[in-house]
């Protein structure tokens, strides 16, 4: 298992850090400690664009087929070195040298792997085998736009036997806001019918980023509209566990990153207040 030389740290998501194909570790900042990550898009394919999408050479597309026994072999040797290897001392900073989660992110949307249901039962089995934390998160972090697929409706119930939960994107609510940050054009409507099935089936939470696009944050009209949607989810019941709201951590490999930069912490905190107010936890990273 080949090994960087460097720690790694919250600003290199590198998913090639450990020589793998489809497992990868980072150093997370929302889950406080070493995440693994499980890449189900190695092809660099995502049915979204997000403009501060941190992959080079992102391309349209959907996972290819999953090598179920390599991926297998991979996260089991994997995290046998995370609790028994040298990988925590001489790779991870000594502040986050926990073992948070196993992700399912990657370079593009997850849940179009065809094999996403088997993915989560694979997970299942080696969690059962090896001997980790009782508290450890299974973790989805995904678009929410293929959420009505049987299989990853199936795989998401799954998830909720295994301390899992949904990291769900709401990066905008607006039309013109989701095709400019993330590049699709799904309706409101879908999303919203997505999102319902998701927190229905396992713990979810939105995840929002924030950002300044030609050096202007997210404009009024966008964060009311914003504010009404979690309004309405919370009016409906939709039982969410709270929202994810984060900034700019990497470097955007998109032609859009010279238009983008942070937004200023005044206002990511008097956002964050906001949508405290509106009853839901919230966790803020800047």
């Amino acid at each position: 298992m080949a090994h960087a030389s460097r720690l790694l740290d919250v600003t290199d998501h590198s998913r090639d850090s450990a020589g793998l194909a489809y497992v990868y570790p980072v150093v997370s900042r929302r889950a406080g400690g070493v995440s693994v990550g499980i890449n189900l898009n190695p092809n660099n394919a995502c049915n979204w664009r997000c403009v501060y999408c941190q992959v080079p050479e992102l391309r349209r597309g959907t996972a290819p087929a999953i090598d179920l026994p390599r991926l297998e072999a991979e996260l089991r040797a994997f995290l046998q070195e995370l609790r028994y290897g040298a990988f925590m001392e001489t790779q991870v900073p000594p502040d986050a040298r926990r073992l948070r989660d196993i992700a399912l992110s990657g370079n593009g949307e997850p849940t179009s792997a065809r094999e996403f249901e088997q993915v989560i039962e694979l997970i299942g089995r080696v969690r059962g085998d090896c001997d980790l934390p009782a508290d450890l998160k299974l973790v989805l972090i995904t678009n929410g736009s293929l959420i009505d697929r049987p299989g990853v409706h199936a795989g998401l119930h799954r998830m909720a036997q295994l301390n899992g939960e949904v990291w769900f994107k709401v990066d905008s609510v607006t039309p013109a806001g989701r095709l400019r940050i993330n590049g699709t054009r799904m309706s409101l409507r879908r999303m919203q019918e997505n999102l319902k099935l998701a927190a229905a089936a396992c713990p979810t939470w939105l995840q929002t980023c924030v950002l300044q696009i030609d050096g202007r944050p997210p404009s009024d009209s966008e964060a009311d509209a914003y504010l009404r949607f979690v309004e309405e989810l919370r009016g409906e019941g939709v039982p969410l566990e709270g929202v994810l709201l984060y900034g700019l951590a990497r470097p955007s490999m998109q032609p859009d990153a010279p238009r983008l930069a942070k937004v200023d912490r005044a206002w990511m905190d008097a956002f964050h207040e906001r949508i405290r107010a509106t009853g839901l936890a919230v966790r803020l990273n800047p």
